[in-house]
Formats: structure tokens, sequence, C-alpha cells
């Protein structure tokens, strides 16, 4: 009975040591990480404080909630960073399977039919399933394209089921072994994506829709086909825009949501609607061109008393550029440019192709976000709402965040930059 008790426990031991990583992590992702998550409270509190004190009646009202799911969220990474990332990979199918059920969820919740809803309330706080998504993504191709990676050069003729019915039916051997991991990526992602449009989430969407891409191009997809979807799409977008444009004053257009229009007509039309549409733009434009190279100074911007609406979120970059000017704004972006580019060390340097894939695909989707955000804020897009990580408002979304940095930190611990 004794022996059988301490080959139990023996074998609690090796299993909890089979899903934990041992150690040091890449300490320059840490530190550059959380520069960022510290200057982003910093100016986010800056950027916020006018708006609380007069919605709130409180400055320190967004400030207040975000420093708590900071410290939460930076716990939980060192906690993720302990995780084997074979357990994302061994639990893939459940994540991915929650994710879209989350996302389903929003759509039977009463607030859905009032108008904008993107969220699950949970009373003490609220979930945004869009954020999940993210990561479920990265997975999803993360795991298909590392299950499949002997499929990508062949040429041979794709054997499963579904593959060899298409072929029958077409009568040759169109279907090729290289494709079936893609249309299997494919099919989980545009169905993340296509879920977050229908919530009125363009942005989301957008993004979601950008990750994927970045996976099957870091999953080994052919170059040609990118060129083939960036041709199709650029062609696409400028039909779409010039249609738009076409019947603007009319409500007989159908291919987008009202709001969605509206944006795209006053990203194209700078005169459109400087009162309503183009409101929140123009301002931000104002914060940036009025910050200089040296800026204001922290705490001096103007446009962020009810000038740039809801300046804590979608549009803090402005108020960082108009209070630091150019040089503040070039650090951050700096910052950001370090921590992609130490991410992919990481990737390169993982143990395993899963690894690698998880590690880039996580730091592809900070810089992709960076790159929007800076892109919405300046004008060179339209507006579609995205957030600057780690700076912006919303707990989801950076608790999301630093848990997602924390399984690039495991990642490290396993990758060969600490054999060297």
């Amino acid at each position: 009975m004794e022996n059988k008790s301490l080959s139990e426990s023996s074998f609690a031991k090796r299993v909890v040591r089979k899903h934990l990583c041992y150690g040091s992590f890449d300490i320059w992702f840490l530190i550059i990480l959380l520069a960022l998550v510290c200057f982003g409270l910093v100016m986010m509190f800056s950027a916020s404080y006018p708006y609380a004190l007069n919605m709130y009646n409180d400055s320190t009202h967004f400030i207040s909630r975000q420093a708590p799911f900071a410290a939460l969220g930076i716990v939980m990474m060192l906690i993720i960073s302990r995780i084997n990332p074979y357990v994302w990979k061994h639990y893939a199918a459940p994540i991915l399977i929650i994710a879209v059920l989350l996302l389903l969820v929003v759509f039977v919740l009463p607030q859905y039919k009032a108008g904008f809803y993107r969220w699950i309330d949970l009373k003490f706080t609220t979930i945004q399933p869009s954020e999940v998504a993210k990561f479920a993504v990265i997975i999803a191709g993360a795991v298909i394209y590392d299950k499949y990676k002997n499929h990508m050069s062949s040429s041979r003729v794709a054997t499963t089921p579904i593959a060899q019915k298409v072929n029958k039916k077409l009568g040759a051997g169109i279907v090729r072994e290289s494709w079936v991991p893609t249309w299997l990526f494919c099919g989980y992602f545009i169905l993340c994506s296509l879920l977050v449009f229908l919530e009125k989430h363009l942005s989301g969407c957008i993004l979601l829709f950008a990750i994927g891409v970045v996976m099957m191009y870091l999953g080994g997809v052919r170059q040609r086909w990118f060129v083939i979807a960036v041709a199709s799409v650029a062609v696409l977008g400028t039909l779409v825009c010039v249609y738009i444009m076409a019947t603007k004053d009319s409500d007989s257009t159908n291919i987008l949501q009202g709001y969605m229009k509206e944006r795209i007509v006053g990203w194209l039309d700078k005169d459109y609607d400087p009162t309503g549409t183009r409101w929140q733009t123009n301002q931000a434009l104002y914060a940036i061109g009025s910050g200089g190279f040296f800026g204001k100074g922290l705490g001096n911007s103007t446009q962020k008393y009810m000038y740039v609406s809801e300046p804590q979120n979608d549009m803090i970059f402005s108020i960082v550029c108009e209070e630091l000017g150019f040089v503040g704004a070039a650090f951050v972006i700096i910052l950001f440019v370090l921590l992609v580019y130490r991410g992919i060390v990481i990737g390169l340097h993982a143990k395993t192709r899963f690894e690698s894939l998880l590690a880039m695909g996580i730091v592809f989707q900070v810089g992709l976000q960076v790159l929007l955000n800076i892109a919405v804020a300046t004008d060179s897009i339209p507006n579609t709402g995205i957030s600057l990580p780690f700076f912006s408002y919303g707990g989801t979304s950076l608790i999301m965040l630093l848990c997602e940095m924390g399984v690039v930190l495991a990642i490290s611990r396993e990758s060969s930059l600490n054999k060297k």
C-alpha cells in the first residue's frame, strides 16, 4: 500500500514537472515590456483625468481601475511564464471552441439588440470575446502549420476525404496537399472574423483577419498567393471606396453598415461632417500637430479637455504626441519595435516549430495593432477604433496581452537563447 502511494506521488510529480518549464526567461523582453506597461499607465492617467472628472466627478476613475488590472496581469504573466508551451498545443482544441462560444454568447445577450455590444458583462468586470479570439487564431495557426509542416512544400495530390471528393468531381488532381492546412486554418479564422464583424466590431474583424494572414505567411504559404491576395484586396477596397463615395448622399448602398460607410466617407472626404464623423480624427490631428518636436509637457495637453473624444482609448497616441512631441512618440514606437524584434528573436530560437510560430504570432499581433492604431490617429486609414496595446484603457485587453507575453516568456525559457 505504501509503495502504491509513493508510486502515485511520483507520477503526480512527473505530470506537474511535464507541464512546467524551468530556466531563466529573456530579461530584455521583460524589461521592454514593463517599460511599456508603466509608460502606458502614466499616459493613460494623463490623457484620461479631465474626461474622468467631467463624466464621473473623479479624475482617477480610469487609472484606479486600470492599475489593478495591470498588477493582476503581471502576476498572471509571471505564472504563465512557468507553464510549458506544450500545454497550449495539447489543449488547443478546447481553447478554440471556447473562443467561438464566447463570440456566439454576445448575440444572445439583450444588450446586443440595443446597438453596439461586444462585451460579456460579468457584473464585477467585462470580457471582450474578440480579445480571446485573437489568441485562439494564433494558437490555431501554430498548431495546424506545425502539424502539417511537411505538407507545405508538397506538390502531391491531397488524400483527405473532402479533397478526394473535390478532385473526383473536377476530374483532376487539382487539390494539393499543401492546400489542406491553409484550408483548415482559413476556415477557423474567417469564422472568427465573421462573428466579430457581425458584432459590429470592424476594427476587431480587421485585426483578426490580419493576424490570420500573418500566421499563414509564417506557416509557409507560398508567397505568390500573398501577392495575388494583396492585389485582390487592394482592387476590391478601391472599388468599394469609389462606390461608397459615388453614393455617399444616397441611402441605397448596403455594402457596409451605416457607421462604417460614414467613417470611410469621412476618411476620403476631409470636409465631410467636421462636427460629427470627422470630429475625433480632426481633434487628434490638431493634438499631434501642436505637440511639435518636444511636446507641451506631460499633463499639458489641450485637446484632452473634451476635444478628443474619450482620449484614454483609441486616440491616446495623439495625446502622447501633444504632450511629449515627436521625441516622446518616437520613443514609444521604438519600444514597440524592440518588443516585436525581441519576440522574433525568441521565436527564431524556439525549441519547436509550434513554439516558434506561437511566439512570433503573438508579437506580430502587438505590432499590427500598434501600426493600425497609429494609422488611425494620423488619418492614414479610416477610424476603426483599434486600441493601442498597454496604453489604451481596457481591462480585458490588458490582461490578455500580458498573459500572451507570459507565453512568450515561457517559450524563451525553453529556447536555445539560454543554451549559449
